[in-house]
Order: C-alpha cells, then sequence, then structure tokens
C-alpha cells in the first residue's frame, strides 16, 4: 500500500500548472462512442479514471492510443457491445455516461450501478426520466441497468432536481435522436458546456449549454477531429486554497479565471489577493485568515467539489465560520479526519460549524474519497510536523502528479509504500 507523508510549515511559492479537468474528461471519452471516426483528445488529465475509463472503451473493442502524456486518440468504431464489464464500471461514478453513450449509438445500453465517491446517496432516476422521454425503457437486474429503444425521439424533458450527470447523459442520448430535445432545469457546470463543445466541434447541434435550458437537434452522424479539454476548475482551486493556507505566493497557468469566480471571492473574502490575467492567476496568502460563511450550490455557485478544501482552510481562520452543504448528503465524513488533527468542528446535517484554531498537530490520517484527501493534505502542509495520509488513492483517481506539483512550489510531500497489515479475521 501506498501513503503520502508531509512535513508541513513551508511557504509555497512558485507556478503551477493546471491539467485539464477531470469531470469534463470522464464525460468526453465516453461520448467518443457517438463519433463516427477518429477523434484526437487534447489535454487530458493523467489520472486514475481517465486511465479507467479508456480502459472499459478498450474492453469493448475501441482502439485507445496514447500520443503524447496528455493527448488520446480515440477510435471506437470498432466497438460492436452495448454491455460495458461489470468489474470495471463499477469502480468510478463516471461510469454512468456511458448509458447515455451506448444508447445514443446502439439504441441499448447494459451498464452495472455506478461506484466512485460514497458521500451519500447519489440516485440515477433523473437519468432514468430522461431516457424514457426520448422513447428508452429501462430495467434493473443483477446489478446491471439495461436501457433499450426502438428509435429515440427528442422531446421535452424538466429535471426535477438540477443534476450535472442527469445532464450530461441526456445531451449524449438525444444528440443523435430524432426531432429536437429541450432539457429544462439543466445543469450548467463547465464541463458540461465542455461536453457541448465537443459534439458542436464533431457536428452536432446543441444550444444553450450554460444555461438551464440546453435545446438539442438530433444530427445522423458525428464526425472526428481534435479537441483541447478545459483547465480543471477543482485542481486550480485546490492549488489557490493550498497558497492561501500556507501564507504562499503561487502563480497557476493554464486557468480559465471566469471558471473560478465563486472560488476567488471566498478567498477575497478571507483576505487573500487574487490578481488574475488572460490565462493565469496569481495567488498571495496574508498569513491572516478571516472568517467566512460558504454555502455550496450548483454552478454558478461555490462547488460541491470545492467544500473540503475550504473547510481546511477555515480550520485556521480568526473565528467561527459556518460551512453549509446543500448539494449532497453526507459529505462530511472527513471532518473527523480533520479532528484527529486538532479541528474543532461540530456537525449538524449539512451544516458544520468551524471555530479556527491557531495550528493543527500532525496525526495519522486517512482519506475517505477524493476531495476529502485533498483537505486533508491541505491541512497537513499548514501543519508542523509529520503527518501520514493514507487511502490515497482516493486523491489519485482525481489529481495529476500532486506529489510533483506541489513539490515544485515548496512542499515537503513524499509518495511511500508501506507494507499492508495481515488481518486474521478478515483472512479467515
Amino acid at each position: 500500500m501506498e501513503k503520502f507523508v508531509i512535513n508541513g510549515g513551508n511557504r509555497l511559492t512558485g507556478d503551477v500548472t493546471i491539467s485539464g479537468a477531470k469531470n469534463a474528461a470522464v464525460a468526453i471519452i465516453p461520448a467518443t462512442i457517438l463519433v463516427d471516426d477518429v477523434c484526437v483528445i487534447e489535454n487530458i488529465p493523467n489520472i486514475d479514471d481517465v486511465a479507467r475509463m479508456a480502459h472499459i472503451l478498450e474492453e469493448m473493442g475501441a482502439k485507445v492510443r496514447l500520443i503524447n502524456k496528455s493527448t488520446f486518440e480515440i477510435d471506437t468504431r470498432p466497438i460492436n457491445t452495448y454491455i460495458a464489464n461489470y468489474d470495471s464500471v463499477r469502480r468510478m461514478r463516471a461510469s454512468c455516461y456511458l448509458l447515455g453513450a451506448l444508447l445514443g449509438r446502439f439504441s441499448s445500453a447494459e451498464v452495472s450501478l455506478p461506484g466512485g465517491c460514497n458521500f451519500g446517496v447519489r440516485p440515477i432516476d433523473q437519468h432514468l426520466k430522461g431516457f424514457s422521454a426520448l422513447g428508452a425503457e429501462y430495467f434493473l437486474t443483477g446489478g446491471s441497468i439495461h436501457v433499450k429503444a426502438d428509435e429515440l425521439t427528442g422531446n421535452h424533458i424538466y429535471l426535477d432536481v438540477v443534476s450535472v450527470g442527469a445532464t450530461i447523459n441526456v445531451m449524449l442520448a438525444a444528440v443523435k435522436a430524432k426531432g429536437k430535445t429541450v432539457i429544462e432545469n439543466a445543469a450548467r457546470e463547465p464541463h458540461i458546456v465542455d461536453l457541448a463543445n465537443f459534439l458542436n466541434s464533431m457536428g452536432a447541434n446543441i444550444m444553450g449549454a450554460g444555461t438551464d435550458v440546453i435545446k438539442i437537434r438530433g444530427v445522423e452522424k458525428l464526425r472526428g477531429r481534435s479537441y483541447s479539454i478545459i483547465p480543471d476548475q477543482i485542481e486550480a482551486g485546490t492549488y489557490m486554497v493550498a497558497t492561501a493556507i500556507t501564507g504562499g505566493d503561487v502563480t497557476l497557468h493554464n486557468v480559465i479565471p471566469k471558471h473560478l469566480e465563486s472560488i476567488t471571492a471566498k478567498l477575497t473574502e478571507m483576505g487573500v489577493e487574487i490578481r488574475e490575467y488572460d490565462d493565469s492567476i496569481r495567488v498571495i496568502g496574508s498569513g491572516v485568515i478571516k472568517k467566512c460563511n460558504v454555502k455550496t450550490m450548483p454552478h454558478p455557485g461555490f462547488p460541491t467539489d470545492m467544500q473540503p478544501q475550504i473547510c481546511s482552510l477555515l480550520c485556521f481562520s480568526d473565528g467561527t465560520s459556518i460551512l453549509n452543504e446543500s448539494v449532497w448528503d453526507n459529505r462530511f465524513k472527513y471532518v473527523d479526519e480533520l479532528k484527529r488533527m486538532g479541528a474543532q468542528i461540530s456537525v449538524d446535517g449539512k451544516i458544520a460549524v468551524i471555530e479556527g484554531v491557531e495550528e493543527l498537530k500532525p496525526a495519522p490520517v486517512k482519506a475517505t474519497d477524493l476531495r476529502a484527501g485533498a483537505a486533508l493534505i491541505l491541512a497537513a502542509l499548514a501543519t508542523n510536523g509529520r503527518t501520514e495520509i493514507e487511502d490515497i488513492h482516493h486523491i489519485e483517481r482525481g489529481y495529476e502528479n500532486i506529489v510533483e506539483k506541489l513539490s515544485s512550489i515548496g512542499a515537503d510531500i513524499k509518495k511511500v509504500y508501506f507494507p499492508e497489515e495481515f488481518n486474521f479475521t478478515k483472512a479467515l
């Protein structure tokens, strides 16, 4: 097994280049199933979730070639099955996008119930509602979802809740459906816009992505071409907090400042200086973190995927802060790990009350999910002494070369191997 060992207390300074967006990549890669040609996808992050998604396509017959560390050439024309491998799919949440892509191409799809980070119930009822409106039937058997249609036909779909996953899946299924599809109460996240731009560049007809009403006119064929994925908003936000929590001075390159506005606004409120340029931002920590109340919201509000990271920062604030998680249930599992380090946090349902402290103490902790793991790294960077973080596979799902990037700006962080303890009860 592997863990991160961090000797905290260093002020971060220098430059970091942000990778391509994880959430865009894991939607665009399955979207290539709809393309009747070869696609070249650039600015792909080198992370576990991307590798797993590419592997799933290969298992189904696609040809995936790595041109360089951030560019894939994908040819899905050889795929002749609408069934995704059970064991591969169940390990990641984004594998549910295979449903929309396979349904859009074959009018049938069979995909196991997805996995991913476990921080609350994430039903796919809105996905299935959308598929049904397009003319598909669905049923669940053996842990897999089966969706099929004689013919997909455009329709008017109102999502009962704002759902990123449902918006993406309906978009994928509707791209080649006959007629016009309208998705109301659609999610507006940057990676949804990126997916729409990718599909449009291949010949789709999608309008309104980035608003709450998306209109799709079905086309018969999508052509292949090159496309570059947007920078990762959440990775950028994480390094912004890393700079603030260490009182550092770091410039982030390959970013879209507009995508970071909600994060920038809160950091500015906490006393952090942010300077924006065309495709970069400079973050200058003041050394003093002001208390602040934060509520997560669908885009363009403060992103739920930045909630654990901002919690770590608020642990060092000058007073009492309130953190309201309005998107997911049970996303405060990581709080117990921060409390091991001396954080003063009380949780009641979806609300956490954080009493700022002068310092945290190093302690052995475990990442409970992807963004929670990032929060523990941030807390460790600002803590004098040696902190060890286990279950780092969660973190490596979504952050490219995080050890190398943090080391390049002054962090003392290493990935080390340690033997797994023998569990006699489990062995029996």
